[in-house]
């Protein structure tokens, strides 16, 4: 793995355990408090400052269903991608034990959610109801991350756009499933939960799976192909070098304009290409 790449992991890892502690942990310690607006601006603002954080260093997808849609969009390779899902996945675990940590005998915190925030249906719905939720908002989500991310968007303003469509997106769908749209984010919490969080957990993985492929078929007709890198250059552009990279990708997946806002894309600056 190349030291660019090692970062990138590492900033998905980080990314993914701050969400799931933050947004997540503001349901178990303060959904009484804060009801599900509050839970819902919380993962908006969590995934907002993740965007302009760490999307410099990996594109801040921290959701393997925008990996998903960035790697269909040409945006990386699968190589590339696979090492984000893992460091996703483990991320939302080690996010997801401190929240245990900190229901338990050690911090003492009472569990408002009653299974540390995981995804679930049956009180409002059924199960082809909650998929039907989770892949329809996960199409949104991951459609919005990839126009707003592409070059012609205005720089800037991607993280604000993906961040206010992850509190959009969780104000619909907290009552009925608790909101996934993010599979690393119900696998970490169910892992500890338990019981049916566990067993239905395979619903919100494949759920925003799907949702991201939807996505991507359609952010294709909006906006035409994906420009094509080869060897670090966009086939079909004018002077045969690659566009500047456009952004750095958020947590749910966002792209927010990296810092160096000039730079060319190589073929180790995965997470980071236009998609």
């Amino acid at each position: 793995m190349s030291p660019t790449l090692s970062r990138q992991v590492l900033a998905e890892f980080l990314g993914t355990a701050l969400l799931v502690v933050v947004a997540v942990g503001s349901a178990v310690a303060g959904l009484d408090v804060l009801g599900p607006t509050g839970v819902a601006l919380a993962f908006g603002f969590v995934l907002l400052a993740l965007a302009y954080a760490i999307g410099p260093v990996s594109g801040c997808h921290v959701n393997p269903a925008v990996t998903l849609g960035v790697l269909l969009s040409r945006g990386m390779t699968a190589a590339e991608a696979v090492a984000y899902w893992i460091a996703q996945v483990a991320g939302a675990v080690a996010g997801a034990a401190l929240l245990w940590l900190l229901t338990g005998d050690v911090g003492g915190v009472t569990d408002q959610t009653g299974a540390l925030g995981a995804n679930d249906w049956g009180d409002t719905e059924t199960a082809g109801g909650a998929f039907v939720v989770e892949s329809v908002l996960t199409f949104v989500l991951v459609l919005v991350v990839l126009l707003v991310t592409a070059r012609s968007a205005a720089p800037g303003f991607a993280g604000l756009a993906i961040g206010l469509t992850l509190t959009a997106v969780h104000l619909v769908a907290i009552p009925l499933t608790g909101t996934s749209v993010n599979p690393a984010r119900s696998i970490g919490p169910a892992l500890f939960a338990g019981g049916d969080p566990l067993a239905h957990v395979w619903l919100f993985v494949l759920a925003p799976l799907v949702g991201a492929v939807v996505a991507v078929a359609a952010a294709r007709a909006l906006s035409g192909p994906a420009p094509v890198l080869v060897d670090g250059t966009a086939a079909g552009s004018a002077d045969g070098t690659a566009a500047p990279a456009a952004a750095a990708a958020d947590a749910t997946g966002a792209d927010v304009p990296s810092a160096a806002g000039q730079r060319t894309p190589g073929r180790e600056d995965a997470g980071r290409r236009p998609v």
